[in-house]
């Protein structure tokens, strides 16, 4: 019998609810407010909250918070419309804060 081998999970930090799976990752080169963050084309497990435009290192965009489904902790944000065209691959994906996260099953 084959050992089946589990996917490579990033969890809340704080409950340890799954939100993303390794193999999701668009980029690790994010920057966010206390550091680095990583770019996931699908997350899990969250909740998105209002949209809204902020002004971040790339110019303005219409973001809404991310957080966990479980505990309610804000992990990162949604990416919902750039207004730039050099920044429309981020629509629909989300970023999550790399000391928000961690890992699971590794």
């Amino acid at each position: 019998m084959a050992d089946t081998v589990a996917p490579r999970l990033y969890a809340c930090y704080n409950c340890h609810s799954h939100v993303a799976l390794h193999d999701d990752i668009v980029s690790k080169t994010f920057q966010a407010r206390h550091g680095r963050a990583f770019l996931f084309s699908h997350v899990m497990n969250v909740v998105v909250g209002e949209k809204e435009d902020r002004h971040l290192i790339t110019g303005l965009h219409r973001v809404a918070d991310v957080s966990c489904s479980d505990c309610g902790e804000v992990l990162g944000w949604m990416y919902d419309k750039a207004y730039q065209e050099s920044q429309k691959y981020k629509e629909g994906k989300t970023v999550l804060e790399k000391f928000k996260i961690v890992k699971h099953n590794w």
